[in-house]
């Protein structure tokens, strides 16, 4: 954390505003798509994935990645300097995302959206957030608090999309790991075997279903590097209207729920894509109801959560449960990445939603209080006339 403070930030802000203060469109897109491909390379998160991925080569799925954020840093950048709205741009790329989707190959849609979360970890997350910050800093509108927030969540659509093409194009092809199963030649050898292990096995579907995995996904993202820095800095840029605290329970909430549904479909089989769209259709339909610093901050988040610690402890553990239930890891263990990533989108939009609703009834209140000082104003004056009146006559 002090290693990124002192370096990423400051640099990102830096170049922030340097990137601003040029004209030439086409020199800050390039600078951009550069930075991003050098950062993303140097995450460590990205360098799990591709180790767990063993149908396509490390480089190649590194390089891929690292391309779609760097097309997507340059892509926030004009977004940035020409105040396009978040919402829609995220409504137009998660909407052709679940299209490419459909034409993906089933086994590496959960490898894709999973690629979207590790790309946002220690490295990226600073340096992108602060060049955000330097960039929508020297535009001094009004609404440039609320577009310094956001480009961490472009970013991470990028690499969802090049993954998506990659696997359409290169068509790999899925690799699992196989469950060996021991001989046996007699009923009672078979009982012996159920015996022995069906403590172990059971005590395995226990932790990986019941609250237990819950549990660590709520406590998982406290210890992630990148949530604190969000959480400063969305103090810094609000003055302390969004608190650190709210916005802690908010991704722990969110990220406890994705690993129990992910946990769900290890031991079920279900597919991750339909909790994907409809996740991503509730986010993106809350958004328009909720100020747009929220959105921002939401689809930060969603990045931020699925960082080192997430995907280097809940990946594996996703896939070890899934290898001893004999699933299909590319199918049911992937996806958990992508799961943790979507989820902090509503919880903290929900957040900014129940925040809203709070104001209004305490502006109803003090309306109303306001209407009865009013009332006792008139009532008061009526009866000082009254007397006066009595008194003259």
């Amino acid at each position: 954390m002090v290693g990124s403070e002192i370096s990423m930030e400051p640099l990102g802000e830096g170049i922030g505003i340097q990137i601003s203060k040029t004209k030439q469109t086409l020199i800050s897109f390039v600078v951009c798509m550069v930075l991003g491909i050098l950062i993303t390379i140097a995450e460590p998160d990205l360098q799990v994935l591709a180790e767990q991925v063993p149908s396509i080569p490390n480089m190649v799925l590194i390089l891929c990645v690292a391309v779609g954020v760097g097309i997507f840093l340059s892509i926030a950048m004009i977004r940035t300097r020409k105040g396009i709205p978040l919402t829609k741009m995220l409504l137009l790329f998660y909407t052709f995302i679940i299209v490419l989707a459909f034409f993906a190959p089933s086994e590496f849609v959960p490898t894709a959206f999973d690629s979207g979360g590790v790309t946002t970890g220690p490295i990226t997350v600073p340096f992108i957030m602060a060049l955000g910050t330097g960039m929508a800093t020297m535009r001094g509108d009004k609404h440039s608090g609320e577009d310094s927030f956001g480009l961490v969540s472009l970013c991470s659509i990028g690499p969802i999309l090049s993954v998506l093409i990659l696997s359409i194009c290169y068509n790999p092809t899925a690799e699992t790991s196989e469950t060996v199963i021991p001989v046996v030649k007699t009923t009672k050898e078979a009982f012996e075997q159920f015996f022995y292990t069906f403590p172990e096995y059971g005590k395995e579907v226990m932790i990986a279903i019941f609250p237990i995995g819950m549990m660590m996904g709520y406590f998982i993202v406290s210890a992630e590097p990148a949530v604190h820095s969000l959480k400063k800095q969305v103090v810094e840029v609000t003055n302390g209207a969004i608190t650190q605290k709210s916005v802690r329970y908010a991704l722990s909430i969110g990220v406890a729920a994705s690993v129990g549904i992910s946990m769900l479909r290890v031991l079920t089989g279900i597919p991750v894509l339909p909790f994907l769209i409809a996740g991503y259709i509730v986010s993106l339909v809350i958004s328009f109801f909720v100020p747009p610093i929220y959105t921002g901050i939401a689809f930060d988040s969603g990045g931020v959560a699925s960082g080192p610690m997430t995907t280097t402890f809940m990946l594996p553990f996703a896939v070890g449960a899934c290898e001893i239930l004999g699933g299909n890891v590319m199918l049911n263990a992937f996806g958990i990445v992508a799961m943790i990533a979507m989820t902090p989108l509503i919880t903290i939009q929900v957040l900014g939603l129940s925040g809203m609703i709070r104001r209004r009834r305490m502006l109803k209140r003090v309306y109303a209080e306001f209407e009865q000082i009013e009332d006792d104003i008139v009532y008061f004056e009526e009866n000082c006339i009254w007397e006066m009146n009595n008194l003259s006559e």
